[in-house]
Protein backbone atom coordinates (compact mmCIF):
# COMPACT_ATOMS: atom_id res chain seq x y z
CA UNK A 1 0.00 0.00 0.00
CA UNK A 2 1.34 3.40 -0.80
CA UNK A 3 0.34 7.09 -0.04
CA UNK A 4 0.33 9.49 2.77
CA UNK A 5 -3.32 8.45 3.79
CA UNK A 6 -4.55 10.00 7.02
CA UNK A 7 -6.58 7.64 9.13
CA UNK A 8 -8.84 9.79 12.25
CA UNK A 9 -11.56 8.37 14.62
CA UNK A 10 -12.19 5.28 12.27
CA UNK A 11 -11.36 6.83 9.08
CA UNK A 12 -9.17 4.60 7.03
CA UNK A 13 -8.81 5.76 2.69
CA UNK A 14 -6.26 2.96 1.16
CA UNK A 15 -4.37 3.65 -1.75
CA UNK A 16 -3.89 1.16 -4.66
CA UNK A 17 -0.39 -0.63 -5.51
CA UNK A 18 0.83 -2.06 -8.50
CA UNK A 19 4.10 -3.33 -9.64
CA UNK A 20 6.28 -1.26 -12.21
CA UNK A 21 9.23 -2.48 -14.62
CA UNK A 22 12.74 -2.19 -12.83
CA UNK A 23 15.18 -0.56 -15.06
CA UNK A 24 18.40 -2.77 -13.55
CA UNK A 25 18.00 -6.82 -12.16
CA UNK A 26 15.92 -6.95 -9.79
CA UNK A 27 16.99 -6.96 -6.04
CA UNK A 28 17.10 -9.38 -3.71
CA UNK A 29 13.84 -8.91 -1.19
CA UNK A 30 14.00 -10.44 2.35
CA UNK A 31 11.96 -10.50 4.85
CA UNK A 32 13.49 -9.13 8.50
CA UNK A 33 11.69 -10.09 11.78
CA UNK A 34 14.94 -9.62 14.08
CA UNK A 35 15.37 -6.88 16.74
CA UNK A 36 11.41 -6.78 16.59
CA UNK A 37 11.43 -5.21 13.34
CA UNK A 38 9.31 -5.84 11.01
CA UNK A 39 10.75 -4.95 7.70
CA UNK A 40 11.55 -6.02 4.11
CA UNK A 41 15.01 -5.89 2.84
CA UNK A 42 15.72 -4.84 -0.97
CA UNK A 43 19.63 -5.49 -1.57
CA UNK A 44 20.62 -4.65 -5.52
CA UNK A 45 23.30 -7.15 -7.41
CA UNK A 46 26.77 -6.96 -6.52
CA UNK A 47 28.61 -7.62 -3.31
CA UNK A 48 29.75 -3.81 -2.81
CA UNK A 49 28.81 -1.61 -0.33
CA UNK A 50 26.44 1.38 -1.09
CA UNK A 51 24.26 4.13 0.25
CA UNK A 52 21.13 2.85 2.39
CA UNK A 53 17.40 3.85 2.61
CA UNK A 54 14.88 3.16 5.44
CA UNK A 55 11.63 4.16 3.74
CA UNK A 56 8.67 4.62 5.16
CA UNK A 57 4.74 4.68 4.44
CA UNK A 58 2.06 6.44 5.78
CA UNK A 59 -1.15 6.31 7.79
CA UNK A 60 -2.21 2.71 5.66
CA UNK A 61 0.40 1.04 7.89
CA UNK A 62 2.27 -1.71 6.49
CA UNK A 63 5.23 -1.83 4.30
CA UNK A 64 5.58 -0.11 1.23
CA UNK A 65 6.75 -2.82 -1.36
CA UNK A 66 6.83 -0.34 -4.75
CA UNK A 67 8.94 2.54 -3.66
CA UNK A 68 11.19 -0.16 -2.04
CA UNK A 69 11.95 -1.86 -5.70
CA UNK A 70 12.11 1.17 -7.36
CA UNK A 71 15.00 3.08 -5.25
CA UNK A 72 16.66 -0.47 -5.20
CA UNK A 73 16.41 -0.88 -8.71
CA UNK A 74 18.41 2.71 -8.77
CA UNK A 75 21.14 1.07 -6.67
CA UNK A 76 20.09 1.83 -3.03
CA UNK A 77 19.71 -1.27 -0.26
CA UNK A 78 16.42 -0.31 1.08
CA UNK A 79 14.91 -1.04 4.55
CA UNK A 80 11.09 -0.73 3.75
CA UNK A 81 10.02 -0.58 7.38
CA UNK A 82 6.55 -0.90 9.26
CA UNK A 83 5.91 0.37 11.99
CA UNK A 84 2.32 -0.47 12.51
CA UNK A 85 -0.23 -2.55 10.79
CA UNK A 86 1.78 -5.54 10.29
CA UNK A 87 1.90 -8.95 12.26
CA UNK A 88 3.49 -8.03 15.60
CA UNK A 89 3.40 -4.29 15.64
CA UNK A 90 0.50 -2.04 17.11
CA UNK A 91 -3.23 -2.29 14.85
CA UNK A 92 -2.98 1.76 14.99
CA UNK A 93 -1.58 4.63 14.78
CA UNK A 94 -0.20 5.57 18.35
CA UNK A 95 2.65 5.82 20.65
CA UNK A 96 4.94 4.05 18.10
CA UNK A 97 8.24 4.29 19.71
CA UNK A 98 11.08 6.47 18.94
CA UNK A 99 13.58 3.84 19.66
CA UNK A 100 11.49 1.51 16.95
CA UNK A 101 13.33 3.65 14.59
CA UNK A 102 16.71 3.80 16.50
CA UNK A 103 17.18 0.04 16.60
CA UNK A 104 16.66 0.25 12.48
CA UNK A 105 18.70 2.32 12.13
CA UNK A 106 21.26 0.15 14.35
CA UNK A 107 20.84 -3.23 12.46
CA UNK A 108 21.11 -1.23 9.09
CA UNK A 109 24.20 -0.09 9.46
CA UNK A 110 25.51 -3.45 10.68
CA UNK A 111 24.31 -5.26 7.64
CA UNK A 112 27.15 -6.25 5.19
CA UNK A 113 25.70 -4.51 2.48
CA UNK A 114 25.18 -1.04 3.61
CA UNK A 115 27.75 1.99 4.27
CA UNK A 116 27.03 3.34 7.72
CA UNK A 117 27.92 6.59 6.75
CA UNK A 118 25.71 7.01 4.39
CA UNK A 119 22.02 6.19 5.69
CA UNK A 120 18.83 8.55 4.31
CA UNK A 121 14.91 8.36 5.20
CA UNK A 122 12.18 8.86 2.82
CA UNK A 123 8.70 8.87 3.91
CA UNK A 124 5.43 10.21 3.12
CA UNK A 125 2.69 12.13 5.48
CA UNK A 126 2.89 10.63 8.72
CA UNK A 127 6.11 8.55 7.35
CA UNK A 128 7.29 12.40 6.59
CA UNK A 129 6.55 13.04 10.01
CA UNK A 130 8.51 9.72 11.57
CA UNK A 131 11.53 10.33 9.35
CA UNK A 132 11.99 14.75 10.25
CA UNK A 133 11.25 12.98 13.55
CA UNK A 134 13.55 10.31 13.46
CA UNK A 135 16.69 12.61 12.26
CA UNK A 136 16.61 15.24 14.44
CA UNK A 137 17.45 12.78 17.17
CA UNK A 138 19.55 10.77 15.37
CA UNK A 139 22.47 11.53 13.55
CA UNK A 140 23.32 8.79 11.58
CA UNK A 141 20.70 9.74 9.14
CA UNK A 142 22.59 11.93 6.32
CA UNK A 143 19.54 13.07 3.88
CA UNK A 144 15.57 13.12 4.37
CA UNK A 145 13.24 13.18 1.99
CA UNK A 146 10.28 13.83 3.53
CA UNK A 147 6.40 14.48 0.74
CA UNK A 148 3.19 15.98 2.18
CA UNK A 149 5.26 16.74 5.23
CA UNK A 150 4.16 17.82 9.19
CA UNK A 151 5.99 20.27 10.74
CA UNK A 152 4.48 19.06 14.09
CA UNK A 153 4.07 15.65 15.89
CA UNK A 154 0.70 15.14 15.67
CA UNK A 155 -2.07 13.50 18.27
CA UNK A 156 -2.72 9.91 17.54
CA UNK A 157 -5.32 8.07 15.24
CA UNK A 158 -7.86 5.32 16.23
CA UNK A 159 -7.99 4.78 19.89
CA UNK A 160 -4.88 7.07 20.46
CA UNK A 161 -6.93 10.37 19.52
CA UNK A 162 -9.54 8.92 21.78
CA UNK A 163 -7.35 8.46 24.49
CA UNK A 164 -5.63 12.10 24.23
CA UNK A 165 -2.55 9.96 23.65
CA UNK A 166 0.02 10.79 20.76
CA UNK A 167 1.16 9.53 17.62
CA UNK A 168 4.69 8.99 18.88
CA UNK A 169 6.24 8.15 22.62
CA UNK A 170 9.60 8.36 23.67
CA UNK A 171 11.00 6.65 27.28
CA UNK A 172 7.55 5.01 27.39
CA UNK A 173 5.90 8.29 27.33
CA UNK A 174 3.65 9.86 24.64
CA UNK A 175 5.93 12.40 22.91
CA UNK A 176 4.79 16.13 22.94
CA UNK A 177 1.88 16.25 20.09
CA UNK A 178 -0.09 19.03 18.54
CA UNK A 179 -3.68 18.17 19.84
CA UNK A 180 -6.82 18.06 17.39
CA UNK A 181 -9.33 20.92 17.73
CA UNK A 182 -12.56 19.08 18.72
CA UNK A 183 -14.29 22.52 19.49
CA UNK A 184 -16.52 21.70 16.82
CA UNK A 185 -17.45 19.02 14.38
CA UNK A 186 -15.25 18.68 11.28
CA UNK A 187 -16.90 18.23 7.82
CA UNK A 188 -13.50 16.40 6.68
CA UNK A 189 -10.23 15.28 8.30
CA UNK A 190 -8.52 17.60 5.83
CA UNK A 191 -11.07 20.15 7.22
CA UNK A 192 -9.59 18.81 11.22
CA UNK A 193 -6.27 18.75 10.27
CA UNK A 194 -6.13 22.59 8.72
CA UNK A 195 -7.87 23.94 11.67
CA UNK A 196 -5.55 22.21 14.42
CA UNK A 197 -2.60 23.16 12.75
CA UNK A 198 -4.29 27.30 13.09
CA UNK A 199 -3.28 26.80 16.76
CA UNK A 200 0.29 25.27 16.44
CA UNK A 201 1.52 28.14 18.40
CA UNK A 202 0.05 27.05 20.95
CA UNK A 203 1.74 23.58 20.88
CA UNK A 204 5.25 24.69 21.03
CA UNK A 205 7.05 21.42 22.29
CA UNK A 206 5.32 19.71 19.39
CA UNK A 207 7.38 21.22 16.56
CA UNK A 208 9.39 18.94 15.10
CA UNK A 209 13.27 20.32 15.93
CA UNK A 210 14.47 20.40 12.32
CA UNK A 211 17.37 22.74 13.23
CA UNK A 212 18.67 19.61 14.98
CA UNK A 213 18.90 17.82 11.94
CA UNK A 214 22.57 17.21 10.18
CA UNK A 215 21.52 16.26 6.67
CA UNK A 216 20.13 17.73 3.64
CA UNK A 217 16.27 18.10 3.52
CA UNK A 218 13.79 17.53 0.55
CA UNK A 219 10.26 18.66 1.11
CA UNK A 220 7.71 17.82 -1.58
CA UNK A 221 4.00 19.11 -1.46
CA UNK A 222 0.80 19.63 -3.35
CA UNK A 223 -1.16 22.89 -2.89
CA UNK A 224 -4.14 21.24 -3.38
CA UNK A 225 -3.58 18.82 -0.20
CA UNK A 226 -6.77 17.77 0.95
CA UNK A 227 -5.57 15.32 4.26
CA UNK A 228 -3.35 17.86 5.70
CA UNK A 229 -1.93 21.51 4.96
CA UNK A 230 1.10 19.82 3.57
CA UNK A 231 2.49 23.04 1.81
CA UNK A 232 2.17 25.68 4.82
CA UNK A 233 3.94 23.06 7.06
CA UNK A 234 6.42 22.37 4.84
CA UNK A 235 7.29 26.55 4.91
CA UNK A 236 7.12 26.19 8.41
CA UNK A 237 9.98 23.75 8.29
CA UNK A 238 11.80 25.93 6.20
CA UNK A 239 11.34 28.70 8.46
CA UNK A 240 12.28 27.07 11.52
CA UNK A 241 15.74 26.01 9.75
CA UNK A 242 16.55 29.58 8.33
CA UNK A 243 15.72 31.08 11.34
CA UNK A 244 18.29 28.58 12.87
CA UNK A 245 20.99 29.74 10.45
CA UNK A 246 21.36 26.26 10.26
CA UNK A 247 22.76 24.28 6.61
CA UNK A 248 22.55 22.37 4.84
CA UNK A 249 19.30 24.09 3.77
CA UNK A 250 16.08 22.68 3.25
CA UNK A 251 15.21 22.44 -0.75
CA UNK A 252 11.44 22.78 -1.05
CA UNK A 253 9.43 21.09 -4.20
CA UNK A 254 5.96 22.95 -4.52
CA UNK A 255 3.30 21.47 -6.82
CA UNK A 256 0.42 24.34 -7.57
CA UNK A 257 -2.30 21.61 -8.83
CA UNK A 258 -1.26 18.19 -6.74
CA UNK A 259 -2.75 16.91 -3.68
CA UNK A 260 -1.77 14.62 -0.67
CA UNK A 261 0.59 11.64 -0.99
CA UNK A 262 1.64 11.99 -5.01
CA UNK A 263 5.14 11.52 -4.50
CA UNK A 264 6.62 8.13 -5.80
CA UNK A 265 7.69 6.37 -8.65
CA UNK A 266 5.45 7.87 -12.05
CA UNK A 267 4.95 4.32 -13.35
CA UNK A 268 3.01 3.32 -10.61
CA UNK A 269 -0.87 3.81 -11.79
CA UNK A 270 -3.62 5.19 -9.20
CA UNK A 271 -7.00 5.13 -9.24
CA UNK A 272 -8.02 8.83 -10.47
CA UNK A 273 -11.34 8.97 -8.35
CA UNK A 274 -9.43 8.07 -4.97
CA UNK A 275 -6.81 10.94 -5.78
CA UNK A 276 -9.28 13.25 -5.89
CA UNK A 277 -10.79 12.56 -2.44
CA UNK A 278 -6.77 13.49 -1.12
CA UNK A 279 -6.72 16.72 -3.64
CA UNK A 280 -5.54 17.75 -7.30
CA UNK A 281 -6.33 15.98 -10.43
CA UNK A 282 -5.20 12.55 -11.35
CA UNK A 283 -3.84 13.55 -14.00
CA UNK A 284 -2.01 16.78 -12.52
CA UNK A 285 -0.84 14.42 -9.12
CA UNK A 286 0.72 12.26 -12.00
CA UNK A 287 3.02 14.78 -14.14
CA UNK A 288 3.73 16.47 -10.47
CA UNK A 289 4.89 12.58 -9.58
CA UNK A 290 6.75 12.48 -12.86
CA UNK A 291 8.46 15.80 -12.20
CA UNK A 292 9.22 15.17 -8.75
CA UNK A 293 10.35 11.70 -8.62
CA UNK A 294 14.07 12.24 -10.70
CA UNK A 295 14.30 15.54 -8.34
CA UNK A 296 14.28 12.90 -5.67
CA UNK A 297 16.86 10.30 -6.69
CA UNK A 298 19.32 13.50 -8.15
CA UNK A 299 18.80 14.26 -4.27
CA UNK A 300 19.61 11.38 -2.47
CA UNK A 301 22.17 10.36 -4.98
CA UNK A 302 24.26 13.79 -4.27
CA UNK A 303 23.29 13.60 -0.16
CA UNK A 304 24.19 10.32 0.23
CA UNK A 305 27.04 9.91 -2.95
CA UNK A 306 25.60 7.25 -5.00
Amino acid sequence: MRSGLVLLLGLIMASGCAAGPAARPAPVKSDIHERGLVAQLYTPPGAARRPAIILLGGSEGGIDEDDAKALAAHGYLVLSLAYFGAPGLPDEMGDIPLEYFDTAIDWLKAQRGADPAHIGMVGVSKGAEAALLVASRNPAITAVVAGSPSSVAWQGIGRASREGRGSWSLAGKSAPFLAYDNSAPFTTVGDLYTRSWAKHDAFPNAAIAVERINAPILLVCGEKDKLWPSCPMAEAIDHRRDAAAVRPSVRLLRYANAGHGFLGPPWRPTDPDERMEFGGKAGLNADAAADSWPKVLRFLDSALGL
